[in-house]
């Protein structure tokens, strides 16, 4: 049995990266992962522009408070004024270009309006309330770094300096399909010893939130030709194929089986609890080999396996780093005193004043333990948890995305 590490270490190393590359309109490129690193093609600010509405002068032209300058000009934002007159001052607009001549601007509530004059009630400071041409982000400069799967923030970082297309890595499509005669949609008859589809909701959220393009090869019998077949259907025109159910060691359990009569194995039991039973391989010749991965039937173990192996494989093929989730050291407030001698993550709920409690009930058929909870503990073989111990806390929050 591979231990966590060592299988997430070979799924890595065998995660191919696309090689396409698509240009999109910045305005369309959030959420996809960005394939080569930007530059800021001019500064930002553009130019010297004032942080505040009120009035730009020269600061040796306020020698005493209440002192008055006749108004020369008025510039609002997205107009540039003449310079400025010696001993006037500029009525400016928050993000107006600073005319020549100003090395300050003094906020309008610190100001009185007489006429076509204004009383400076401050003494300011040269380059007061103003921001600098280049001070956020200079010409030439990188702003986004490839790998990054794009914010908001980051296309509008990339407008703000004037880019107007974004290369990005083509979607990944993966193929998902489900095993087992028991399996009904909802909305239609449970016959007796029959169940509810929940992974294929489950798995094709997942792949949704990770930007992949789903296609949804359906249920397949519990039947090894049957699921031969499907495999070789999915492998044709997709990145991974990702099934559910059937990698058990039971006579109707077939996704090992027809992944290693349709390629090749790489691997099988893991040492993770709950979610021992994955089967990892490549379905095809050397020249068209497609990666396959066998998922647990149990929804927790489903959900489990998918966060913490086909993630991680998943962010690499699509070209994102880093792909290590953020973590935090949270206190216990339970006690966990017969540990596993597999890795264990368990469904946990993180409380505000930076403690953690557990689900009662860790079964991995439990999926309302993963409603409940916010994120996962991350606890080491034979680890036992007391009470006030610090524990590595993974939330849903930066998994799910």
């Amino acid at each position: 049995m591979l231990s966590f590490d060592e299988a997430l270490a070979r799924l890595l190393a065998s995660a191919r990266t696309v090689s396409e590359i698509r240009r999109l309109p910045t305005l369309a490129a959030a959420g996809r992962v960005l394939a080569r690193a930007q530059q800021a093609t001019v500064n930002a600010p553009l130019l010297d522009n004032s942080a505040m509405d009120g009035y730009a002068l020269a600061v040796a032209d306020v020698p005493r408070l209440a002192s008055r300058l006749p108004v020369s000009q008025r510039i609002p934002a997205g107009s540039v004024g003449t310079p400025l007159q010696p001993g006037t001052a500029a009525r400016i607009f928050t993000g107006a270009p600073i005319p020549a001549g100003a090395d300050a601007v003094v906020m309008q509530e610190l100001c009185e309006h007489a006429d076509d004059a204004v009383l400076i009630n401050h003494l300011p400071q040269v380059g007061e309330h103003i921001r600098r041409a280049g001070s956020d982000i200079a010409a030439g400069s990188e702003i986004l770094p490839a790998g990054l799967r794009l914010r908001p923030q980051d296309t509008a970082l990339a407008a703000s300096v004037g880019i107007a297309e974004l290369p990005v890595f083509r979607r990944l499509r993966v193929a998902v399909l489900f095993t087992g005669d028991e399996l009904r949609m909802p909305g239609e008859p449970l016959p007796p010893g029959a169940i509810y589809n929940a992974n294929r909701f489950l798995l094709t959220a997942l792949l949704q939130s990770l930007g992949c393009v789903v296609r949804d090869i359906g249920q397949v019998p519990d039947d090894l030709p049957a699921t031969r077949q499907a495999l070789r259907a999915a492998a044709l025109d997709n990145d991974l194929v990702l099934s559910s159910g059937g990698v058990s060691v039971g006579e109707e359990d077939h996704i090992k089986a027809a992944v290693a009569a349709e390629g090749r194995i790489e691997m099988w039991k893991i040492a993770i609890k709950p979610g021992k039973p994955l089967a990892f391989g490549q379905i095809g010749s050397a020249g068209r080999e497609v990666a396959c991965i066998g998922l647990p039937g149990n929804p927790v173990s489903c959900l489990i396996t998918f966060l913490m192996l086909v993630r991680p494989f998943l962010l690499k093929m699509q070209g994102v780093h880093p792909i290590t989730p953020p973590s935090y050291r949270l206190r216990a407030d339970f006690d966990w005193l017969r540990p596993d001698a597999r890795r264990e993550f368990l469904r946990a709920r993180s409380h505000a004043d930076g403690g953690v409690e557990i689900f009662a009930n860790q079964g991995a058929s439990v999926l309302s333990s993963a409603v409940w909870g916010d994120g996962l503990i991350d606890n080491p073989p034979q680890q036992v948890i007391r009470r006030g111990d610090r524990v590595r806390f993974l939330p849903f929050s930066a998994l799910l995305n």
